[in-house]
């Protein structure tokens, strides 16, 4: 794995004197004879959307704490993570909090981009949707061989809390999957806070948006509500039966409109509205990747067994906290 960006640094810098650090987020000790000891060390993980901006300029450089291929799961949590970014984001920017935060916890983690080529070189997630769900299909493979596991546990955030329904759904991959944790998912598409219906009412408009929008973001076309491909996902149900879901959503989501089409049904499915466990937070579509409360939420449904709940504080709108 490489740690490149400068928080990782930051945190390698923390071992103590006479230590070396290594490139995958520990500390390396060499005792008297010889003998080397390796000490993992946690990452620093910074709830602001503030941290998005470096990484952004980054996108095939895994964030802190990802992509150690040499990583196997422990008995305490034997399956491995595959986070999958949204719409217009890439490996790095969407996970500057949650793969410290999982690596510090001891999970393996693991992201990857798709949705390619990047629009200017920089944001993935554009092209079609179930073309990227055939290559979430490959790096989950890839990282089930890797780690020698059967099963590894998903958490995506806005079209990478909907994209890969079309892979549990279509391509199979249900058998793969034990847990699936979304972020302000776009499940049943999105009205882009009304205005695509607001379009609808000028003859031929939104077909000709579509075409140009199509060029440059196949999928921001397919994420509409209605689309071909909406409409196939949400058909005889979004969810298969063997694999857990939870949605996390915020009531001040600007992206995914109205809020509530992020919602699934079924025995199981838990819904879970961030205003709901803390009125007083305000974060939005982009912001709840940085948000504390949303990523304890996201901690618990990835460990049931083991839930702590998550501290209500004063979170500003798309600030993360």
């Amino acid at each position: 794995m490489r740690i490149t960006t400068s928080r990782a640094r930051r945190a390698l810098l923390a071992c103590t004197v006479g230590a070396v650090a290594l490139a995958t987020s520990a500390c390396q000790f060499i005792l008297p004879g010889g003998t080397t000891v390796n000490i993992p060390v946690s990452l620093p993980v910074i709830y602001s959307t503030a941290d998005f901006a470096l990484p952004a300029l980054l996108p095939n450089t895994p964030p802190p704490g990802a992509n150690n291929w040499s990583c196997k799961p422990s008995a305490a949590h034997p399956r491995p993570v595959v986070l999958v970014n949204g719409t217009f984001a890439n490996e790095d920017d969407n996970w500057q909090a949650v793969s410290p935060l999982l690596y510090n916890n001891g999970y393996c983690v693991f992201t990857f981009n798709y949705g390619g080529p990047p629009l200017l070189s920089l944001f993935y997630g554009v092209g079609d949707i179930p073309t990227s769900a055939t290559q979430l299909a490959t790096f989950v493979n890839q990282v089930k061989t890797a780690t020698g596991v059967s099963q590894v546990d998903l958490v995506g955030h806005s079209q990478g809390g909907m994209m890969p329904n079309w892979y549990l759904k279509f391509l199979g991959g249900a058998p793969s999957v034990h847990t699936f944790v979304a972020l302000a998912p776009d499940n049943r598409g999105t009205t882009l806070d009304g205005l695509t219906q607001m379009a609808a009412y000028i003859p031929n408009l939104p077909n000709l948006v579509n075409q140009g929008l199509s060029s440059v973001c196949l999928s921001c076309v397919q994420q509409e509500a209605g689309s071909s491909v909406v409409t196939t996902l949400d058909a005889s149900g979004i969810t298969v039966p063997s694999v857990s879901y939870t949605v996390i959503s915020t009531i001040y989501d600007e992206v995914v409109t109205p809020w509530q089409s992020q919602q699934l049904s079924g025995s199981n499915v838990t819904n879970i509205v961030l205003q709901d466990q803390c009125a007083v937070d305000h974060d939005g579509h982009a912001g709840i990747v940085y948000d504390h409360i949303a990523l304890r939420d996201m901690l618990n449904a990835l460990d049931p067994a083991h839930p702590v709940a998550p501290a209500c504080t004063p979170i500003s709108f798309e600030a993360g906290g």
